[in-house]
């Protein structure tokens, strides 16, 4: 829980739903795969031979062992036969080296899982051993980065051996002769020890565990203890962790004296400690950047305290005594009665076992201390645990001022890692029961801060570990006390957790506040409403941030003790939050709360909030004006509900400050620049609510000023960023909505003429505006007038808004300008309503509602591109949802407005949108279809061949059939082309589809359309009709790349697929001739490699055709073999030698041989002369005319 340092900065992921998906994990039951494993080992000598067999067997018992890695428990029963058949192998001399490194790779892999620590006595140690694994060792080398798994193992076997219980001088009968001098066992092990210690490879920390077992041996330390410590003394004083190599053999250094003083007799290091502290302090690891250094200075320093200080258990420390759970809820008075007995004995206790401390122990705190501020939580993570274990032996008094030292990392003035540090210290103590209730008085305050800690850091913040960590200090209290000693905070901690768990920006943070939370319900049993809100507040529901702050905390809030904590929280640090949506959220949650409290809200909250909505910071003055629209909206809708007047809630005071926050920012100039870009989409959120709360400022000067924001925000567009851009247009939009249907429109329904007229003819007249933006955002605002505002004008505006739709040669790239005006047209029709033989200025009635569709059939057309891609993709799904909501409307109230011709057409251009290549318009398209076809109240008249299409589109898969997937949308929609009326248009979608480039469309577009083709092989008709509709596209889109190139690709996949071989006997057969007219009239003059590399598959797909087709073919292939590009003369070439294979009766069978050679041994991209007359000796061969150079025409 505490371990984690997620900075405030990183992007919290939310998810989409109320949970979060939860992955469950693999419980294992037992080491199932044991017999594969011994297959595995007793092939190890067979599958070292071969180097492939050898990696695919390293690579599976990586793969098996990798598996326990959570549940290495499992292999406890199996360690032992694995390790014997491994060291067979290592003690068997017949074993090559590359066998007996293969064997220690795979110890390795097990000790990697299981860890050394439990591995470790396993190891066989008898006295037999020990000269082999020394000669093994000695052969080693210590630099060979293949096989540093060999001397990691042999070290940690070495240091099992060296425990053997007899004088090492016994084994010095054989001396080995090294340099003329005789080398003891002892000194030997010690040798190979100091080598191992300055490597850089794992071999370095097995060399410390030897250290540590070998050094306490009596014999060994009588003789040479102090001298290897002064050899590690001197390597660290020499050593500088500046350098790479310094820093290496401080790691090894530092590693062996943290294992020596680890598992050292007191006694026997206590002597050497002094030293080994001042060497330590010489070193100043502190200052060092590497932080595994910092880290094992830490463990050193912690090791080197308790060394100093009698291992003792403090009498002193809170024992809250029983730990069992069930006992607690059961017994607690009892509990209560017996720690304070036991408490007040140990105390007495406590004070006749005093001693004194060595002075040392001040310099260790401090480093401690200083740790706990280390920019790395493992650094913190060991201080804070070495000041848990020290504590626990110092007297009662030293004790407090160590907890007093602690405190004073949690100022203001210290950074988020000491704030963290701390925290960390703090559970270790609670949780050794060394922090005693007495102190709970200071420390819980400093928790609570903890727990909402964030502070800003230029773009975001720093905190979250450290609220994490407070969360855990929450947790340790709850397993660490009796109820009865957190009484008085009880309220503190519960309401700051809460909050933490409900409003805090990071997953983990609410995570852990939820856990703690839950461990005080369980331990202390004393929270407030603990199980209902654990209920609603657990580990899952608090994954997801919107859910919390709009659902769960209208719930706990409903629970008194926690209101007022949780509206000052949101009000205190949320409302001014750094990140915008937690701001939003928090004002959301503001209105969601206020029912639960709105005198509190009124009174004391909204006048909190109004003198900083007017501020200096700009984060806190959006957040507050973002607040005080929710709240006085939602304190207004309580008042409406109550039948009170709807200021009821509201002062004069508040009214006034209400009015002025617009008036005050538009005088401080403060809508400019980047700071405009949160406060203009705030205060229109403030106009919108308070139109709708119905505010009593009709007549006032400021709505004339709250209409002029609106109309400058939508001027301004343009010199917005892009990210914010459609947020304000959406905020100026939604508030001139409210604010025309409030103070715009009479009781009576009429608007002011003189009003109405300015504002349509302003909005009308920017329509026509150069910048794209300004187009979008007035677009849309005449959409959102009120029926009374477009009465007498509708023709004016739909006019307007039909020119905007019209792509022009100045601004055809203004695809967004577009979308909104075909958006705006569709609100349009359904704010003023539809009587068909009513007036065309007021209604949509008969005279206007062809024009009406001309605009939105228009927008479906739409394939403009840019360096954005396919942005005319934005205007054809606005189309088709404007053309939905436009039929829906007309068919409901008035279904004789819709004739057969706009039905059709409107099916037949979604049944082609249905068939393209870009999922989410294929998808959208799909969904708009399905919508008209099955709407039935009542349905969609005039819609062609319905019943067809409701055997293809079943009702009942119409909500599970996913368009976005390829392989259930093309088998549906490619059905269609049996259907004459959507032919044309399902083919040419499915062209591009076919043709196109994306994988999975293609393969699955080109597959039903391949299936159709076989299902109609038999039917003439059928086929006639097909291939007509295909000339017919071919013909509409000639030098239309979108089209015409996958077109060519398709053409040249339904050729090789054999779409069209029931006309291959059929000589001179009309299809084929027009299709090759159209393609050589589509590459005529084109320099488009891929259109012209499409048309040679065309083209040789054509040869199958009996006639003068084969002959005009060839012409038209030779002279593409002669094109200026030398990639198309090569892809021709290579083509054209594939076809005269595939078909064999093109070329008189005596020629192909010497046809197939040129083809084949010709560098087509050479020079154009040689190839030339390759070409025409081709020519020549196949008795066709040689293609003559056409000169150009002079000027």
């Amino acid at each position: 829980m505490a371990l984690g340092e997620a900075e405030g900065g990183g992007r919290e992921q939310e998810a989409s739903t109320g949970l979060d998906a939860v992955v469950e994990g693999h419980v294992l039951e037992s080491f199932s795969e044991s017999h594969e494993v011994r297959g595995l080992l007793g092939a190890l000598r067979a599958a070292c031979a071969d180097p492939a067999a050898r990696e695919l067997t390293v690579e599976r018992f990586i793969v098996i062992m990798d598996k326990y890695q959570e549940q290495p428990n499992l292999l406890d029963r199996h360690l032992e036969w694995m390790m014997n058949s491994l060291l067979d192998i290592v003690r068997d001399s017949e074993s090559s080296p590359s066998l007996i490194h293969l064997a220690f790779k795979f110890l390795y892999i097990i000790t990697k899982v299981r860890g050394y620590k439990f591995f470790l006595p396993m190891f066989p140690h008898e006295v037999g051993d020990l000269q082999p694994v020394l000669d093994m060792l000695a052969d080693q080398n210590p630099k060979d980065c293949e096989t540093w798994e060999t001397r990691y193992m042999l070290l940690l076997w070495l240091s099992m051996i060296c425990l053997i219980p007899f004088d090492l001088a016994r084994f010095d009968g054989n001396l080995s002769e090294e340099g003329g001098a005789r080398v003891t066992t002892m000194d030997r092990i010690l040798k190979t020890a100091k080598c191992y210690l300055v490597v850089s490879d794992k071999a370095r920390d097995a060399a410390a565990v030897l250290v540590s077992k070998f050094i306490v041996r009596l014999d060994v330390r009588q003789k040479r203890m102090a001298d290897f410590l002064d050899w590690i003394l001197s390597m660290l004083s020499k050593s500088s962790y500046q350098t790479m190599e310094g820093t290496i053999v401080m790691n090894g250094m530092l590693q062996a004296l943290a294992q020596l003083f680890k598992h050292g007799k007191r006694d026997e290091c206590l002597p050497f400690a002094p030293t080994v502290l001042e060497c330590l302090d010489n070193c100043r690891l502190s200052e060092s950047n590497q932080m595994v250094l910092r880290k094992l200075g830490m463990k050193l320093v912690q090791r080197l305290g308790l060394t100093f200080l009698k291992p003792k258990v403090a009498k002193w420390r809170y024992q809250r005594g029983c730990r069992s759970l069930a006992a607690n809820l059961q017994a607690q008075s009892l509990a209560v009665q017996n720690q304070k007995v036991t408490t007040a004995a140990a105390v007495e206790t406590d004070e006749e076992e005093e001693y004194d401390i060595p002075g040392e122990i001040e310099d260790v705190l401090e480093q401690l201390l200083v740790g706990l501020k280390d920019k790395d939580t493992i650094v913190r993570w060991s201080a804070a645990k070495g000041i848990g274990r020290i504590t626990g032996r110092l007297p009662k008094e030293l004790a407090d001022d160590v907890v007093g030292s602690l405190l004073e990392c949690f100022s203001f003035q210290e950074t988020e890692s000491a704030w963290h540090g701390g925290c960390l210290a703090l559970a270790e103590l609670a949780r050794r029961g060394l922090l005693l209730p007495s102190r709970l008085a200071h420390v819980v305050p400093v928790i609570l801060k903890a727990l909402a800690y964030d502070e800003k850091r230029g773009a975001c913040s720093v905190g979250s570990n450290v609220r994490d960590a407070a969360c855990y200090v929450s947790w340790a209290f709850a397993r660490a006390y009796e109820p009865s000693e957190l009484i008085p905070f009880i309220h503190q901690i519960s309401s700051a957790l809460v909050i933490a768990a409900v409003f805090d920006r990071d997953v983990n943070c609410r995570r852990a506040a939820s856990a703690a939370f839950q461990e005080n319900v369980g331990r202390q049993g004393t929270f407030p409403h603990g199980i209902d809100i654990l209920t609603a507040a657990d580990y899952f529901a608090v994954g997801n941030r919107a859910n919390c702050y709009l659902t769960i905390s209208v719930y706990i809030a409903g629970f008194p003790e926690y209101t007022q904590p949780m509206i000052d929280h949101l009000v205190n640090m949320k409302i001014n939050h750094w990140d915008s949506v937690i701001r939003e959220l928090a004002t959301k949650a503001l209105h969601n709360l206020t029912p639960q409290a709105p005198q509190y809200m009124a009174d004391v909250v909204l006048p909190r909030l109004l003198p900083l909505s007017v501020g200096t910071d700009l984060h806190t003055r959006h957040g507050a004006i973002l607040a005080c629209a929710e709240i006085t909206q939602a304190l207004c809708k309580l008042a409406e509900e109550s039948n009170r007047p709807v200021t009821h809630y509201l002062s004069d005071q508040a009214l006034e400050g209400l009015k002025q926050i617009h008036s005050e920012l538009s005088r401080r100039q403060l809508y400019r620049g980047l700071g405009g870009e949160l406060m203009r989409p705030a205060v229109c959120s403030l106009i919108e609510k308070l139109s709708l709360s119905k505010m009593p400022f009709r007549g006032d000067p400021i709505i004339g000023d709250w209409q002029c924001l609106i109309n400058d925000s939508l001027r301004s567009l343009p010199h917005i960023s892009s990210t914010v851009r459609q947020h304000i247009k959406d905020s100026a939009v939604s508030a001139l909505t409210a604010l025309c249907n409030e103070y715009y429109i009479s009781e009576q329904g009429e608007a002011d003429p003189a009003l109405q007229d300015e504002l349509v003819t302003q909005y009308i007249a920017e329509l026509q505006s150069t910048e794209e933006m300004i187009r979008c955002g007035f677009a849309l605002a005449l959409g959102a007038l009120p029926g009374a505002l477009l009465k007498g004008r509708l023709q004016q505006i739909l006019e307007g808004l039909k020119k905007v739709t019209v792509v022009s040669q100045t601004d055809v790239s203004f695809a967004e300008a577009r979308r909104d005006a075909l958006i705006a047209v569709a609100k349009i029709c359904q704010t003023v309503g539809v009587k068909g033989d009513g007036c065309q200025e007021e209604h949509i009635c008969k005279d206007n509602v062809a024009a009406i569709y001309a605009t939105l059939l228009s927008g479906v057309t739409d394939y403009t591109t840019d360096s954005r891609g396919d942005v005319g993709g934005w205007v054809r799904e606005a189309a088709m949802t404007s053309l939905m909501e436009v039929t829906l409307l007309l068919v409901q109230k008035e279904a004789e407005l819709v004739n057969a011709n706009v039905c059709r057409q409107i099916m037949c251009w979604l049944a082609q949108q249905a068939a393209e290549k870009i999922d989410k318009f294929r998808a959208h398209a799909g969904s708009v279809f399905l919508t008209l076809l099955h709407f039935d109240h009542p349905p969609v008249p005039h819609i062609p061949h319905r019943e067809e299409l409701e055997r293809i589109f079943p009702r009942s898969e119409s909500e599970t059939l996913n368009w976005n997937a390829s392989s259930e949308a093309f088998p549906r929609i490619t059905q269609l082309l049996a259907l004459p009326v959507y032919q044309y248009h399902v083919l040419l979608g499915l062209t591009v589809s076919v043709g196109g480039l994306t994988e999975t469309t293609l393969r699955y577009s080109a597959q039903s359309l391949f299936d159709y083709m076989k299902r109609i092989q038999g039917d003439g008709s059928a086929m006639g009709s097909f291939c007509e509709t295909l000339l017919k596209v071919f013909e509409d889109n000639l030098q239309n790349n979108r089209v015409s190139v996958p077109l060519l690709t398709m053409l040249d996949q339904m050729l090789a697929n054999g779409c069209f071989e029931i006309f291959t006997t059929q000589e001179n057969h009309p299809f084929p001739l027009k299709l090759f007219a159209l393609c050589k009239e589509e590459i005529k003059k084109s320099k488009d490699i891929r259109k012209l590399r499409s048309s040679i598959g065309v083209f040789c797909g054509l040869v199958q055709f009996q006639g003068d087709m084969r002959e005009k073919v060839l012409f038209q292939l030779f002279l593409l073999l002669c094109h200026p590009f030398p990639l198309i003369r090569k892809t021709t070439a290579s083509q054209v030698y594939e076809m005269l294979i595939t078909y064999s009766d093109v070329v008189d069978p005596a020629l192909v041989d010497e046809v197939l050679t040129i083809l084949s041994d010709t560098n087509w991209e050479a020079e154009l002369p040689a190839v030339r007359a390759k070409r025409n000796c081709l020519c020549d061969l196949l008795k066709l005319p040689r293609p003559q150079l056409v000169a150009k025409s002079s000027a």
